[in-house]
């Protein structure tokens, strides 16, 4: 698939100039799977996942997922079973949480919109616990909580309705060192215990090594190298990739019996 971008004239009546963020990308998923997504900004990560999550339509091509056409142009009534289907956590946890609402309707809202059955406030504060926040934080709003609980919020809310297939774009950029480090740990514990099939961007090679078993690189709108995550880290291929896996920091571990730190008592990070 391609995705290209018009421009804004550089003068009246003129032609506009056309960008491509994507160019001619075939990708498959295979499910319970997980995928890294790496590469530079502009590299058409996020546009990608964009596509993926229905949230934009390529100008050519299709997107399938679990084997049916995605129709990002048709009206939202359409998307219902996509919706169910997926979860997305977005980059930046200050932006993606409504300021105005509790934390439950927050975490809950993907049940009532999509009409789930059963008890959702029980639901809300078992899968709080499971991100390793108090039910009592759902009586609470997004500006009480640090960065890292923030994104935690977020993840229970992709993964509230029990989707197959979570959506991940840089969710651990805007987060400092030691927090990022947590939260990678429970990316990965809660794509194994719920059986998730994980596409995960980031720019980040350590983190992607950490909980993918696939890597995909992109480069100005293309995929250079996809393989298994251990071949490509050891046996790169494409000069590009030599050169990120060159130039990547190495994320180190949380300090050694650090009970409590910013998260944990509730500061911003």
């Amino acid at each position: 698939m391609t995705r290209t971008y018009a421009g804004a004239r550089e003068r009246p009546f003129g032609s506009r100039p056309v960008t491509t963020a994507l160019h001619d990308v075939d990708l498959d998923i295979r499910a319970e799977s997980s995928l890294g997504i790496i590469g530079e900004s502009g590299s058409g990560k996020s546009t990608l996942v964009r596509l993926l999550a229905a949230l934009d339509a390529p100008t050519s091509g299709t997107v399938e997922v679990d084997g049916r056409p995605v129709d990002a142009a048709g009206p939202a009534r359409s998307l219902h079973w996509l919706r169910a289907l997926t979860g997305i956590v977005f980059q930046d946890p200050y932006a993606s949480l409504d300021p105005r609402m509790s934390v439950g309707r927050i975490v809950g809202e993907p049940l009532w919109a999509l009409g789930a059955p059963g008890d959702h406030r029980a639901r809300v504060e078992e899968v709080l616990l499971r991100v390793g926040l108090d039910a009592e934080a759902a009586e609470r709003f997004p500006h009480e909580f640090s960065g890292g609980q923030r994104q935690r919020i977020a993840l229970a809310r992709a993964i509230v309705h029990r989707p197959r297939l979570l959506l991940a774009d840089e969710p651990l950029s805007a987060l400092d060192v030691s927090v990022r480090a947590r939260i990678i740990d429970l990316l990965a514990r809660l794509r194994t215990e719920e059986d998730l099939t994980l596409v995960l961007v980031s720019h980040d090679i350590g983190v992607v090594a950490h909980v993918c078993d696939e890597i995909a690189v992109m480069k100005d709108g293309r995929i250079v190298e996809r393989g298994r995550t251990a071949d490509v880290l050891a046996r790169p291929r494409h000069p590009y990739t030599r050169e990120l896996l060159a130039a990547a920091p190495v994320l180190p571990p949380a300090p050694d019996g650090a009970a409590r730190d910013r998260e944990d008592v509730g500061r911003r990070d």
